[in-house]
């Protein structure tokens, strides 16, 4: 197995950041410094060191997270806001967020320590899709869809939902369902503000597979072995 292979399904880093480690001399193979990238290991022979600590291929754990708002997805917060961590019990590994809620969203969250599985569900290329229900301010207007069909310009460079449905009007606000792939930072809060519509409320209720269904908000389950599967294959 390549090396930067088995330090991802050991729940160190990503592949890319893999070879990081690897090129600035981090790693070891059998107390040798190993620079060269593609190098193969053997895993049930050779002994393998990122800075003087030995890793071994772990059990890979996958939970799913009705997250809050008013939580921040990170595992350490140096401005000491509440974290999506202390939602969850300590289950006896490190686990992490994949990809990202703003503080003020809610919803579907994944949590592994598969690093090479998480890379793939959050690199671009991949087109992971996402789903979510949003409120808004105001009576959204046929040329409001419009314009977001036919993309708004974030950080100079045209981005559009993939899909967008209206679910509901009333008189001052409007219900919709939105699904993207690029998930770009606040990306849904800010394409609906460019026509003038400020978001009340945003819960991802699926994500490259995966649906919240009936997950009470805060609460936490363990992926199904079919889900599991579904999340490999979705990339």
């Amino acid at each position: 197995m390549r090396l930067n292979k088995y330090l991802a399904r050991a729940g160190v880093t990503s592949r890319r950041k893999a070879d990081l480690l690897i090129e600035e001399g981090s790693v070891r193979v059998n107390g040798e410094i190993v620079t060269r990238l593609g190098t193969q290991v053997n895993t049930r022979e050779d002994k393998v060191e990122v800075n003087g600590v030995e890793i071994k291929p772990e059990t890979k754990h996958y939970l799913v997270l009705n997250k809050p708002p008013g939580y921040v997805v990170t595992l350490d917060d140096p401005f000491g806001r509440p974290t999506v961590k202390e939602l969850l019990p300590d289950l006896g590994v490190r686990l992490f967020p994949v990809g990202r809620l703003d503080l003020n969203s809610e919803g579907l969250l994944l949590f592994t320590n598969d690093g090479e599985l998480a890379h793939q569900l959050i690199h671009p290329r991949y087109n992971i899709k996402k789903v979510y229900m949003v409120r808004i301010k105001g009576r959204i207007q046929s040329r409001d869809l419009k314009t977001l069909s036919e993309g708004v310009y974030l950080d100079n460079r045209k981005t559009s939902p993939d899909e967008l449905k209206i679910i509901k009007k009333d008189s001052d606000s409007s219900l919709l369902r939105i699904e993207i792939h690029e998930g770009r930072k606040r990306e849904i809060r800010r394409i609906l503000q460019a026509v003038g519509h400020q978001v009340v409320k945003l819960k991802r209720i699926q994500f490259a597979g995966l649906k919240l269904g009936s997950l009470e908000r805060g609460k936490w389950r363990y992926l199904k072995p079919d889900e599991i599967k579904k999340l490999g294959t979705s990339h």
